[in-house]
């Protein structure tokens, strides 16, 4: 019986991050995840004007992108803000062509309508992930995944690097990744508002009250707007269907998973040979992939989505 609502659902994140009324949040967070990294260029953010979360392709053969929270500054920067519960096969692809949205929508042409203006804004890309990527897993020495982490490298922030210099080569496409999971400190040990943002949205569903260490008035106004029992009808419907998708998504990768696993291990046992486990890992992947796809058909989302998300064909998640 939790006391306030889960921000991992789609309903608690676009409740906290995606409304005009509570633009605030979103503009602390923002500031938080820059003055933990100053090296990155940045203007403070006193401002923002969200764009239309769905943006389509130029023509009616290309994809779709339809973002959680899309905005803009006042100074024309674009952020795209993400929250991912499980992993997905092509979730790094999926950023990367996300950001190619506002990238292109930035270019005009100038008052003769003759030649491109290719000045570009800087494009933020902010992915919440609850989850480890597969290439930053921690594991022992038969290769088994260890459950160990550390938050000391749960934000990776990539940009385009000359690999010969080492130096940035361009600055104005970036994209962080915090891996939540990762995410370990204790109430008592929250100095910067970027630790209590990560702890807030880490901890908000299990907690009975607001922190001591959460007096900032931001931190207030989370509370306030994620108590569950200040919900309208309507509202807790819709947060009772998110946190239900959220379940059965979670569960369906976690079973899968594991049934993969199980599967590998024992084949390789069996057979003597690494091989057998390692096809079983993969058949369990392709099953968690079928298992989420069948949930997301059950809640509706678009087909070319579940496409991108889970890398299935059409045909094969139209037989589901």
């Amino acid at each position: 019986m939790s006391k306030y609502f889960n921000p991992y659902t789609d309903f608690g994140f676009k409740k906290l991050f995606g409304t005009e009324l509570n633009k605030d949040l979103l503009i602390s967070f923002l500031n938080a995840l820059f003055e933990k990294n100053p090296e990155i260029p940045h203007d403070e953010i006193t401002d923002i004007t969200y764009l239309n979360s769905e943006q389509l392709g130029r023509t009616a053969a290309d994809r779709k992108a339809i973002f959680d929270v899309y905005c803009t500054t006042k100074s024309g920067n674009r952020f795209i803000v993400e929250m991912q519960n499980v992993f997905q096969q092509f979730f790094k692809d999926r950023s990367v062509y996300y950001s190619s949205f506002p990238i292109r929508d930035m270019a005009k042409k100038d008052k003769e309508g003759e030649r491109w203006n290719y000045e570009l804004q800087a494009v933020y890309t902010v992915g919440i992930l609850n989850f480890v990527f597969k290439d930053n897993e921690k594991k022992d020495e038969k290769g088994e995944v260890l459950n160990e982490f550390s938050d000391d490298d749960l934000l990776h922030i990539v940009m385009l690097t000359d690999r010969i210099t080492g130096k940035v080569f361009y600055n104005k496409l970036v994209y962080f990744y915090l891996e939540m999971p990762k995410f370990k400190k204790t109430r008592e040990e929250l100095v910067t508002m970027y630790d209590k943002w990560l702890f807030v949205l880490k901890n908000l569903s299990k907690l009975m009250e607001r922190p001591k260490e959460l007096q900032e008035a931001v931190f207030r106004r989370v509370f306030e707007i994620a108590e569950i029992s200040m919900m309208s009808a309507v509202e807790h419907l819709e947060y009772e269907e998110s946190l239900n998708a959220l379940w059965d998504i979670t569960n369906a990768m976690e079973d899968s998973e594991k049934k993969g696993f199980f599967k590998g291990k024992e084949e390789g046992e069996k057979i003597g040979i690494e091989k057998g486990r390692e096809e079983g890992r993969a058949e369990g992947r392709a099953d968690a992939m079928r298992d989420i796809a069948r949930v997301m058909k059950k809640h509706g989302d678009d087909i070319d989505y579940i496409v991108m998300v889970t890398g299935l064909s059409k045909e094969e998640i139209n037989s589901l």
